[in-house]
């Protein structure tokens, strides 16, 4: 079943209707909240009066930040250490009347409707004392009066370094050395399903049924957040309507889960609008980068230079892993002496960044590659020969984080399938020294990318397989399907193994705490490197298991068994079919034992995935418009489990990059902080008639420790696009835009400064 392109095994629910979702799940008789946001950015809550509130018909609750618990939690989908210096910033309250952004949450309304309860947020009065708003990380990071967070006079949340070699010394030695900024927009992740969630109580405890991508951390934060025993809390994970990173953080569930208390265990539905989506949960950073490097006469680079400044917004949430990884990704792939990194996280009253598809790369992907076309465009070099004089060939690993390696690296391949699909060296002479206003160029960027989180944190993950009466094989694990095919690929894995067809296999989409193995969820690029190990390893057991009872129920001579589609196999002759096995397992007088495997494993492995985009576009530079004609991704993700899927999750991350380079971008109000553009009316997304075709291909290497020779590929798609089109922006015009979204405005500013206009 490995490398088939097999069909998705929740298509049919999916396309019928059938599918449950959260909000399919609802029960009639659901009570509605609705939450007060604050309308200031930043300042205190000086006076709240909800009795107007509390006095319309149809209210059942009201409560603000003064009846909340007051405990401090983190929200982030990391994986809970018993190492306080592991654990993440706890800063979050469920309510607060300490406003750091505009939009914060100071009270919830639970009504016996929606209309209800949107008309008593209406007749709450609040009055503030305001603060000045900084938006800007530059600034912030030098302290305001009073602190965003009082632990945190100057507002940088974490600060980190690192330094190979001698960076000075190699600057010195270089014949050229090159200096750029460049910055990367806040974005919203845009998935079809809003947050939403549902909670209740049943003898004693808390339910709560939520659209999450991390139900297991949901379990221990809502514990945290409430200051209660984990396992007074239950949380179940149906279907989701997409996630993206934004629901790998822990957001209203600790909200819900208090509300339900508060109202004897009746059921209550939370379900944000899209302008609190875009607002109230979490965004990708925005980062800005100051980059110098050092390259000698033939090209080859001496020494580099980053410093990073992150603009978390008002809360914590991933902090400083965003900016760090990008940090990390600075010091792979190109080959080089001297390398220095310096990475800032600093709090901002603005809406809080969070994990997004990608975790910090592709804003580090952005500046490095545009980087690198700048450096050879100041030194006289095509930017793919510059790449390639600088790219490490063969195996690497990490200078600091050994077992994060790239095992197999096949960039040269990919960049070679890349430039042959755009025809690189034709169009780089083709698009040379033209005139006029409407012009054509070529660009490319490339990436690499860890899969999963060791040794960083915790990977762990656990998978439980039943054999059924009738020999098919029960699947449950704690692995979340998010939309992206995970399902599909875990079944595939589990009928190579058995080597049965993959319709036996039934995976239990619904992750519930109460029974589903422990997993710490779908984030990382991890799912089918991590818990497809686990999968492989407990499919294995359990095969084990199934011909050991085989043996005590045949003849000695026939004990060198294997399974075969639905039967045991002793050599070439069917013994006995896997149904008729299933039966004596469950009902033999003499020898029942129903036969199951379950394993949980630490996984301690990491290894690196790489890939290219490349990139023709049509330059109007009159109307400041950019058209995508030609756009290829190539992906050394290792062994394909499922063809067809891979150039889905290839497809969808190359519109995510491309929206990302030339319209993706919340813009904020300077004086408040408030979103301008935060309605999918207002927010630029990539439509169809904005949409080239798009051409994905694969160099596949085998990865000696993937479970099946598999490495990421559920976020590197989303990492190489951006930087890509403006690099081909840059070889149009030569012009060179170092901020991304590549908008009319922007590009029309930049030809103007040009002359071109």
């Amino acid at each position: 079943m490995i490398g088939k392109s097999v069909p998705r095994v929740d298509a049919y629910d999916k396309v019928t209707g059938r599918a449950k979702f959260t909000d399919d799940l609802v029960p009639d008789n659901c009570l509605v909240a609705k939450i007060y946001h604050a309308k200031i950015g930043n300042g205190i809550v000086k006076s709240i009066d909800t009795s107007k509130a509390e006095a319309l018909d149809g209210v059942v609750k009201v409560v603000t930040f003064k009846d909340v618990p007051n405990h401090c939690y983190p929200t982030p989908g990391h994986p809970w250490s018993v190492e306080l210096a592991h654990q993440d910033v706890a800063d979050r309250n469920i309510l607060t009347g300490r406003v750091r952004y505009y939009g914060d949450d100071i009270a919830a309304v639970v009504a016996e409707d929606e209309i209800t309860a949107q008309r008593a947020l209406r007749l709450i009065e609040v009055e503030y004392e305001e603060y000045p708003v900084e938006i800007h990380p530059r600034k912030s990071m030098y302290g305001s009066k009073p602190p965003i967070h009082l632990d945190k006079k100057d507002n940088v949340l974490v600060r980190s370094n690192y330094f190979i070699g001698n960076v000075e010394e190699g600057l010195k030695e270089s014949e050229t050395v090159i200096k750029r900024s460049y910055k990367t927009p806040i974005v919203q992740h845009c998935h079809i399903e809003n947050p939403i969630s549902c909670a209740y109580m049943e003898n004693g405890r808390i339910i709560v049924v939520t659209s999450t991508q991390i139900p297991h951390i949901v379990r221990r934060v809502i514990g945290q957040a409430l200051g209660i025993p984990w396992g007074k809390i239950r949380v179940i994970k149906p279907y989701i309507g997409g996630g993206f990173g934004n629901k790998q953080d822990v957001l209203y569930e600790p909200l819900n889960a208090f509300l339900t208390t508060q109202v004897g265990g009746r059921p209550v539905k939370l379900d944000i609008t899209r302008e609190e989506t875009f607002c109230n949960t979490r965004t990708r950073h925005s980062i800005e980068y100051d980059l110098t490097a050092g390259v000698d006469s033939e090209g080859h680079l001496l020494a580099k230079d980053m410093l990073a400044i992150s603009n978390q917004g008002a809360y914590a949430s991933h902090g400083h892993a965003i900016a760090a990884n990008g940090l990390t990704a600075w010091r792979l792939q190109y080959a080089c002496p001297n390398i220095k990194g310096e990475a800032y996280t600093v709090y901002t009253n603005t809406p809080v960044g969070g994990a997004m598809r990608g975790y910090g790369i592709p804003q580090v992907c952005f500046a490095i590659e545009c980087f690198m076309d700048d450096i050879a465009k100041e030194i006289g070099m095509d930017p793919l020969e510059f790449r390639k004089k600088n790219l490490i060939k063969g195996y690497y690993e990490d200078a600091y984080l050994k077992p994060i390696a790239a095992n197999t690296n096949g960039i040269f391949e990919c960049l070679e399938k890349g430039a042959d699909y755009i025809h690189w060296e034709e169009k780089r002479k083709e698009y040379t020294n033209q005139t006029g206003n409407i012009r054509r160029g070529v660009g490319m960027s490339l990436f690499s990318y860890k899969t999963g989180v060791w040794p960083i944190s915790l990977e762990i993950a656990g998978a439980r397989m039943t054999l059924n009466q009738d020999g098919s094989i029960g699947l449950m694990l704690g692995a979340t399907e998010i939309g992206q095919g995970a399902d599909t690929v875990f079944s595939q894995m589990v009928a190579e193994i058995l080597n049965m067809d993959i319709s036996d296999v039934h995976i239990q989409t619904v992750q519930d705490t109460d029974v589903t193995p422990f997993d710490t969820g779908a984030y990382a690029s991890r799912q089918s490197f991590v818990t497809g190990t686990v999968v492989k390893d407990c499919a294995n057991l359990l095969k084990k298991k199934i011909l050991d009872y085989a043996k005590e129920l045949l003849p000695e001579e026939t004990r060198k068994l294997r399974l075969d589609h639905g039967w045991i196999m002793a050599g070439k002759d069917p013994a006995i079919s896997l149904g008729n096995l299933a039966l004596e397992s469950y009902y033999s007088l003499g020898n029942s034992s129903v036969i199951t495997a379950e394993v949980s494993e630490q996984v301690k492995k990491n290894t690196i995935a790489t890939g290219c985009c490349f990139a023709e576009v049509e330059v109007d530079i009159k109307l400041g418009k950019i058209k995508i004609l030609h756009i290829i991704n190539v992906h050394d993700s290792g062994k394909l489990i499922n063809p067809k899927l891979a150039e889905m999750q290839v497809q969808g991350g190359m519109s995510m990059g491309m929206g990302y380079g030339l319209s993706e971008q919340l813009i904020l109000d300077e004086k408040t902080g408030r979103p301008l553009n935060g309605t999918l009316l207002d927010y630029k997304l990539m439509t169809m008639m904005d949409t080239p075709d798009i051409k994905a291909d694969f160099v596949e290497l085998d990865d000696p420790i993937g479970p099946f020779g598999n490495k990421a590929l559920g976020e590197p798609p989303a990492i190489p696009g951006a930087p890509a089109i403006r690099n081909a922006v840059l070889h149009a015009t030569g012009v060179a835009f170092n901020e991304n979204p590549l908008t009319p405005q922007r590009l029309i500013d930049g030809f103007i400064r040009a002359g071109l206009i």
